[in-house]
């Protein structure tokens, strides 16, 4: 069905008339299919090529999309791998660069949208390979319709309808080696298993893209439930799916790329937000790490980023300046960090503490702690920015004294700095 592809452009709310759309353009069927289609119905588009330099050819290819967009006066970006790919699978080192590269490619031409040429038989072979892991109702749906500005308008439209319609336009497109490297456990979906399953049970291929169509929607519900809550209370009184799909949207609002979470690490995510045992944190892909802290999660970067800590010490009379302590003239005030048996004495309480129960009490996270800047008055602990102030170190109020301040500047030299908040009084006293 020739029409098909033409139907499903027609018909989708995923891509906007009169913006800008960059098409991920691999020279292969389905995405020579989808370029076509779009510029036959007026879009606004923009072609890029991301050469992976995996193959024997791979440039010849790239040279087959250029010819074919300059054919069709297509404007084309063009990018091609240089470095080693990551260690591990390289199917998923590929498809990594792949997608950075489109987010690079779309941000140059100003495109809101990114359309991937996917078809129902992706959908199916994806839904499938997720089952035989063992997945969830988000692994169920294959691959959704729209993640971001990632869009797939033609989930709707078989291969062979793709062909049919490359077939009726007279265009030639080039099928790209990989796809018929058995080594690749897609590949080995596509060519052995689902054809095996339909010979045995005919039709079961389209009744699996129907589940993964119904699993879309139901996951699209949970979606709109779960939101990106961080109230400890509020992720435990959802339904498990709905904590899920919160702990996804905490994730990738944080700036991880879905889908990177396994099940077993968002049911750990929901377990240690409900209060059960597991510990305060859990480590996740991307360099994230999901944390704990006081009655809210959160999702931060596994390492903070490396601060410039700068100390401001001068005389004062006397001020309410936010984020200043003063201190008794005449101490030799430093900056330091965590050591063994450091102790002091907060104003607001009573006798000495360790700072490690001050830091617990406070609820700083575990992995900062160490980093956490700390003022000293000679040897003596005077004071933890932001948490507690030493009160046989507190100045007199209306003598002279000295005014600190602490500053944190993010290493990148980003104009915007973080003042470390003294207690909540004016002179550090938390009464």
């Amino acid at each position: 069905m020739p029409d098909a592809v033409i139907g499903a452009i027609r018909t989708t709310d995923l891509v906007v008339r009169g913006e800008l759309v960059l098409v991920a353009f691999s020279g292969g069927h389905d995405s020579t299919a989808l370029l076509l289609a779009l510029r036959e119905e007026g879009y606004d588009i923009v072609a890029a090529h991301y050469d992976h330099a995996l193959q024997e050819g791979s440039a010849l290819m790239a040279e087959h999309v250029r010819r074919l967009c300059e054919t069709l006066g297509v404007p084309m970006i063009v990018g091609r791998r240089s470095a080693p790919l990551a260690r591990g699978s390289v199917q998923a080192a590929a498809r990594t660069l792949r997608y950075e590269f489109l987010d690079g490619a779309a941000a140059e031409a100003g495109a809101t949208e990114i359309a991937l040429a996917h078809t129902a038989d992706d959908l199916v072979e994806g839904a499938a390979m997720h089952l035989l892991r063992g997945c969830g109702l988000a692994g169920l749906r294959g691959m959704p319709a729209r993640r971001g500005h990632f869009v797939r308008p033609l989930l709707s439209v078989w291969r062979s309808d793709v062909i049919a319609y490359l077939e009726s336009r007279g265009v030639v497109a080039i099928e790209d080696p990989a796809n018929s490297d058995l080594s690749y456990a897609r590949v080995r979906m596509r060519k052995r298993l689902l054809p095996a399953l339909e010979r045995d049970r005919p039709g079961i291929v389209r009744r699996l893209h129907a589940a993964a169509l119904s699993a879309a929607a139901m996951q699209e519900s949970i979606s709109a439930q779960a939101g990106g809550t961080r109230s400890r209370d509020a992720i435990a009184s959802m339904t498990p799916a709905v904590a899920g799909e919160c702990m996804r949207t905490l994730y990738a609002e944080a700036g991880g790329r879905l889908p990177s979470l396994s099940r077993r690490q968002l049911e750990a995510m929901v377990r240690l937000a409900a209060g059960k045992r597991g510990g305060t944190g859990i480590d996740l892909p991307g360099a994230l790490r999901f944390r704990v802290v006081g009655s809210r999660v959160e999702v931060v970067p596994r390492v903070p980023p490396l601060v410039e800590v700068l100390l401001d010490v001068r005389s004062c009379t006397g001020c309410s300046e936010t984020g200043a302590v003063h201190l008794k003239p005449g101490l030799k005030v430093t900056l330091g960090h965590r050591r063994p048996g450091l102790r002091m004495r907060p104003a607001g309480g009573s006798g000495t503490r360790k700072l490690q129960d001050i830091l617990v009490d406070a609820r700083v996270p575990r992995e900062e702690r160490d980093a956490l800047p700390l003022v000293f008055a000679g040897d003596r602990l005077a004071w933890v920015p932001g948490v507690a102030v030493d009160r046989d170190l507190l100045s007199a109020p209306g003598e002279t004294s000295l005014h600190v301040t602490v500053t944190r500047i993010l290493s990148d030299r980003n104009p915007q700095m973080a003042v470390l908040k003294s207690p909540d009084s004016p002179r550090g006293d938390p009464s």
